[in-house]
């Protein structure tokens, strides 16, 4: 037996890898989702989603990629991985990801190819979307000025490609090494952390679609929750997860203020209520 058949759940509730079934439409993530989608379907060119480490980023961008329908967008979500990435490499995942075949090596013909994809796609009725996830790992001018130069395709209605940007505050800075694409943010949105009434239905949501069908945390716990992690997605995860399994460990059906304290200072959180 582990914590799922002690307190009746199927899955794992609070795990951090993204999962679409698990998304909790918070206020803020709902009018985020709504910004983006007027963004792109105004044609309005660049977006930049901005938030610490572990408010939902990369979750709200999955979601955003889930809801637009194929039938009206091109639509692809990019992961930067490392920050030596070079303008070539990345402008050949784009020409990929929005269905160019036999991309050319030559940066010239290559964006001739991007733009004769991104005109069909208009051709055909519908809207080009890039999303790019930790673009703030993207720290050169010369990939700025790129991104300028992909903004500069349009026709009279409107931009040929909508690229939305997610990443860390850093981005700010990454973004200002190209003033003129800075100043073509047309929708910046930025991600904070839950309040504490989010945090409690956040934790419920997550139980719930696990299968839960009863109360598992007290009202303290929630409170203390909130306190320890001030209301951050990942951090949250954390310490439901190793309260579930503390819980389990000392036969506990309720978790409670005493369970939630010891494993924020088995997590080093327990300086953010000293």
């Amino acid at each position: 037996m582990d914590y799922l058949e002690y307190y009746g759940l199927k899955e794992h509730p609070f795990s951090n890898v993204v999962d679409n079934r698990f998304y909790f439409n918070s206020p803020q993530h709902s009018n985020a989702l709504k910004k983006l989608r007027y963004a792109v379907d105004t044609r309005k060119g660049l977006a930049v989603v901005i938030g610490d480490i572990g408010t939902g980023k990369t979750t709200l961008a999955r979601r955003f990629l889930e809801e637009l329908e194929e039938n009206k967008y091109e639509a692809a979500l990019l992961v930067v991985v490392h920050s030596t990435v070079s303008s070539e490499w990345l402008f050949k995942k784009f020409a990929l990801q929005l269905g160019v075949k036999d991309t050319k090596d030559d940066k010239v013909e290559l964006l001739s190819q991007i733009y004769k994809r991104l005109y069909e796609i208009k051709k055909e009725g519908r809207n080009a979307v890039v999303m790019l996830d930790e673009v703030q790992m993207l720290n050169s001018k010369e990939i700025m000025e790129e991104f300028r130069g992909l903004s500069n395709m349009e026709l009279p209605d409107g931009k040929m490609i909508n690229l939305v940007f997610f990443g860390l505050p850093d981005l700010e800075n990454v973004l200002s090494l190209d003033e003129p694409l800075k100043q073509r943010i047309a929708v910046k949105i930025k991600l904070r952390s839950f309040s504490e009434e989010d945090t409690k239905n956040y934790i419920k949501h997550r139980l719930s679609v696990a299968g839960c069908n009863g109360e598992i945390f007290s009202d303290e716990a929630f409170s203390l929750i909130y306190q320890y992690t001030l209301g951050v997605p990942r951090l949250i995860n954390a310490v439901c997860d190793n309260a579930l399994l503390e819980g389990y460990l000392f036969n506990k059906k309720e978790i409670d203020a005493l369970t939630i304290t010891t494993v924020a200072v088995d997590l080093d959180l327990n300086r953010s209520v000293e």
